[in-house]
């Protein structure tokens, strides 16, 4: 008997998060569609390289276009009938939505709806959609919980995944789709994003030019690493909400709509470092001190995030576990390997 190989639609395939996620599902024998913009909020050539490395593998099909463009996430849809669907192409970055927000709305609104109708004409086993942490904005209360209330965003950015969250759902209730929002929590790693801390304070102390530590360092961040993020969403994939029968059976702590199949999951590693500590594990592994330039916070910026990821070892088993100093030294490793020096 022959097991039918599943199909993977993943947006945003040439991004950060994309890629490994693509590369994993190529790993575990899915067939998957990759579709980029290959925007250039920062270097293409860093994009163009993952999707070489996906391209690879005959399982692996690429398509460029924008999220936006009327018809063209349908069509795909029509052609390639995925049994899933990881939607991760977005306008990332909270300093950039400040000044630049109409990309957000044509990305993260305009983009996420073209990818629900298209779910909704052509539905799928399971819509998995990508959030963030900042969607808990000024909440005061820590670790984070998928039930609290998400009402106080900082940032446009966070406002237009609270949108996507919002869409989702109501899209979920009146057409039964099965939906996951997987809420993401400051990832790191090897082919990161050259515009996150990691990356910027890497380049910086191997350059020896000073780094921008804001809120004089008094801020924390609950850092997840790129393989276990990928981990729970590798399993999430095989985990589908179902629309519950009745309000009582949903578990206190479960994020599950009462009204649809619909759930929103933190992925992060449940334990906030602060943000010298970082730092020092930078210098750990480049083996050079960072020349600081501290700084007050950043408009639209947090002062901490700590998710609390017990729903997403209660429904799949799994605990992200990656500490910091490993998971620095393995990006460092990459990042001197690829920029030979």
């Amino acid at each position: 008997m022959t097991t039918k190989t599943r199909t993977a639609l993943v947006t945003g395939s040439a991004g950060f998060i994309g890629y490994h996620v693509a590369s994993r599902l190529l790993a575990d024998g899915f067939k998957v569609v990759g579709f980029d913009g290959m925007s250039d909020y920062y270097d293409v050539i860093l994009k163009q390289r993952r999707h070489q490395m996906l391209s690879e593998s005959p399982n692996f099909t690429p398509i460029e276009g924008l999220l936006e463009t009327e018809g063209l996430v349908m069509d795909i849809m029509a052609k390639h009938s995925p049994d899933v669907v990881v939607h991760l192409a977005a306008q990332a970055g909270v300093r950039w939505s400040i000044d630049n927000p109409r990309a957000y709305v044509d990305a993260n609104l305009i983009g996420a709806f073209n990818v629900l109708e298209a779910v909704r004409a052509h539905p799928c086993s399971h819509l998995l959609m990508a959030s963030t942490s900042s969607i808990y904005g000024a909440n005061a209360v820590m670790p984070y919980e998928e039930t609290h209330k998400v009402d106080t965003q900082m940032s446009f950015y966070a406002a237009t995944k609270k949108a996507n969250e919002a869409m989702a759902h109501s899209y979920s209730h009146l057409y039964n789709l099965p939906i996951t929002m997987f809420r993401f929590f400051t990832v790191y790693g090897p082919w990161g994003r050259p515009d996150m801390a990691l990356f910027k304070f890497t380049k910086a102390t191997l350059e020896g030019t000073p780094i921008d530590v804001y809120n004089h360092g008094d801020m924390s961040r609950d850092f997840t690493y790129i393989d276990d993020l990928v981990e729970g969403i590798r399993l999430l994939i095989d985990t589908p909400p179902e629309r519950p029968n009745a309000p009582s059976d949903i578990e206190t702590s479960d994020s599950l709509s009462q009204v649809a199949a619909w759930r929103a999951v933190n992925i992060g590693n449940g334990e906030p470092v602060q943000l010298m500590e970082f730092i020092e594990a930078i210098e750990l592994a480049t083996g050079r001190e960072a020349q600081k330039n501290f700084m007050d916070m950043q408009p639209g910026d947090v002062p901490a995030t700590w998710a609390q990821a017990g729903l997403l070892n209660r429904l799949t088993g799994y605990q992200p576990k990656t500490d910091v100093k490993t998971g620095v030294a393995r990006f460092v490793e990459w990042y001197r390997e690829y920029y030979q020096v």
